[in-house]
């Protein structure tokens, strides 16, 4: 599913990723733990495709069999948006739109039909127990019930693979706790795979896998 190879990053003079080697298979849920600092969410953010490594001829990034450094611009928005939902910390939706809207957003912008997509953003939000909260703006929602929200928007394209960075650090411990149950259950239902960034002991230590980074590279 994700194949990276000899990940370099640098910012300025300082070297983040230091030759980071990474295989993660399908359907597989992988936490990625350490101090902060160590490169975590670098590397989330380059293997989700929003930050691009360092070009070396050893480096190496493919994802569902896709060439990812080989795409120009306009064609990994498009691999993006299509193959990979995100999920961060302070979940990102637009104040201005209601729960439906924000999740109906990536599925416009891929150029889907505004019925269908309404269809099956109501539907997923009836799964995540939304159903009644759909033309609440994120004001009006709890912190538990935003995530959820963020939840259904990174599903709405049905992509490949979920990226969370920090999913439930904003969160109080029940609404964490019952985010952490929903990504096993999205997996068995859906068959995502997950990279989930977090200092969070309790769900790193739930995943498939766990991998722990210290000074830009994995150590197990």
């Amino acid at each position: 599913m994700i194949h990276a190879k000899n990940i370099h990053k640098f910012y300025d003079q300082l070297e983040v990723l230091k030759g980071v080697d990474l295989h993660i298979q399908k359907g597989e849920i992988v936490s990625i733990v350490g101090a902060s600092g160590a490169g975590k969410t670098t590397l989330l953010h380059i293997l989700g495709t929003l930050d691009k490594p360092e070009k070396g001829s050893e480096t190496s990034l493919t994802i569902n069999g896709q060439n990812i450094l080989g795409l120009n611009d306009k064609a990994l928005s498009s691999f993006r948006n299509l193959n990979l939902g995100f999920i961060f910390q302070f979940h990102q939706l637009l104040p201005e739109f209601t729960a439906l809207e924000n999740v109906c957003i990536p599925a416009y912008i891929a150029g889907k039909k505004p019925s269908e997509t309404e269809t099956e953003a109501k539907k997923l939000l009836d799964y995540l127990g939304l159903s009644h909260r759909i033309n609440h703006k994120p004001s009006e929602l709890s912190g538990g019930e935003q995530q959820r929200v963020a939840v259904a928007r990174a599903l709405i394209n049905k992509p490949d693979v979920i990226f969370a960075d920090e999913p439930s650090g904003n969160l109080d411990t029940h609404s964490a706790e019952n985010l952490h149950q929903l990504f096993f259950q999205l997996r068995d239902e859906f068959g995502q795979t997950f990279v989930i960034v977090t200092h969070n002991e309790e769900l790193a230590n739930m995943a498939d896998r766990k991998l722990v980074m210290s000074d830009g590279q994995i150590l197990s």
